[in-house]
């Protein structure tokens, strides 16, 4: 007998960095219809979120902030509130646990729900009606809106909230859900550059070969996408493009590491270029290490390469650090080590910091005396470390950034 069609809802918070600045500064950017939030555009910040109205002038994620005030000249520019943020992520996680066994937080404002094997709970409630009162239940517990969308995997899911935004403000609207069965024709109406993980240098591969839509590629019997791409990218892309993924919801649990990565627009081959991400990396990492009030002692690259294998190299410490110098000098030995075993052009590259721990007295007393010994951190990093947040803290955290290195 075959196992019930699995539920999965992708609920993603509208504008979330936006909502929470307009909540933290009601009379400010409360009131602004045109609101970017990010960098100050005099310190070539980029912007992390803009409003819908601000959208509307070509105003993305991720755009330099000075590009954005010139698209968008009568907009409002605010920091991102990151605590009130980071507080509003947990009250969203807290408000979907009541309705779920298993919530994964994927991001500060995504959060993933598996709903299978509760029929009987909702008593066989259509899984829309479920997810629009999940979606009343957000916001009543925390004043912000989502779009919610549903199907048998997270890849539908996540294109299917994609299709709720932008969601109006009003209970039972912006929820999407893909009935078991219609997976397939659902991804028909989606472009391959939709797809997670499938990127520029992969659309530009599989654009020689005459497809751009997960139609097209539907078209394509499934021996001879093996044919063309190989077995592991074809078998890959045969199973997405039906929203096939068998990838599990895995449970919100106590941080422990910290880690940032991202995923290059274009595959980048050359070491300065990897050295010049993974710097910036390591910088948001050990800001979040800092403000948490930690302590790391491993330190993860990882790299993934342009065929999709994943690499990573690690080193503990014999005692820990926190300052992003310190953990930048390990970080590239490690990356230096995993491009001498393998040069490949890199789609993603990320660092990771584990061994967290509070800095209490003794490991103070240690800091100092491997500061004076073979601890690559010392007392003037660490100085220059808290001035730096004390301006991303007062600025924004876009505020200062750090020229890599030489050496």
């Amino acid at each position: 007998m075959a196992a019930p069609p699995r539920r999965i809802l992708l609920a993603d918070a509208d504008a979330f960095y936006v909502a929470v600045a307009r909540l933290v500064d009601p009379d400010g950017a409360g009131r602004a219809r045109l609101l970017i939030v990010g960098g100050a555009p005099e310190r070539r910040g980029v912007v992390t979120s803009a409003s819908y109205e601000a959208r509307a002038f070509g105003v993305r994620s991720a755009m330099p902030m000075a590009r954005a005030v010139r698209l968008c000249p009568d907009a409002i520019v605010v920091p991102v509130p990151w605590e009130e943020c980071a507080a509003k992520g947990r009250a969203i996680r807290e408000a979907l646990e009541r309705f779920a066994p298993v919530v994964e937080q994927a991001s500060s404002d995504e959060f993933y729900l598996d709903l299978s094997g509760t029929e009987r709970l909702y008593r066989d409630e259509p899984l829309a009606e479920t997810a629009a009162r999940i979606r009343a239940a957000v916001h009543e517990a925390t004043s912000l809106w989502t779009s919610i969308g549903g199907g048998t995997s997270k890849l539908v899911a996540k294109l299917a909230a994609g299709v709720a935004k932008p969601a109006a403000d009003s209970a039972g609207a912006g929820v999407h859900v893909v009935a078991p069965g219609g997976e397939a024709a659902f991804l028909a109406g989606f472009a391959l550059a939709d797809i997670p993980m499938v990127g520029p240098k992969a659309q530009e591969r599989l654009a020689r070969l005459g497809w751009r839509t997960a139609a097209d590629v539907q078209r394509v019997d499934r021996a001879e996408l093996v044919r063309r791409l190989g077995e592991r990218e074809g078998e890959w892309l045969w199973e997405r493009v039906r929203g096939l993924d068998d990838s599990a919801v895995e449970p919100w649990t106590e941080p422990k590491s910290i880690s940032r990565d991202t995923t290059f627009p274009t595959d980048l081959d050359g070491d300065d270029d990897l050295l010049r991400e993974l710097l910036i990396q390591v910088d948001r990492a050990t800001a979040d290490l800092r403000a948490e009030g930690l302590v790391t002692r491993t330190i993860t690259v990882k790299l993934r390469d342009a065929d999709f294998t994943t690499r990573q190299a690690g080193r503990t410490l014999p005692e820990p650090v926190v300052t992003d110098r310190a953990v930048y000098e390990v970080a590239r030995g490690l990356l230096a080590k995993l491009r001498a075993a393998r040069r490949a052009p890199a789609r993603l590259i990320g660092v990771a910091l584990s061994h967290l721990d509070q800095p209490g007295a003794a490991a103070q007393l240690a800091l100092l005396e491997t500061a004076r010994a073979t601890s690559p951190e010392t007392e003037k990093d660490r100085t220059l470390a808290r001035a730096i947040d004390a301006v991303r803290e007062k600025f924004g955290p876009d505020a200062l950034g750090r020229a890599r290195t030489q050496g």
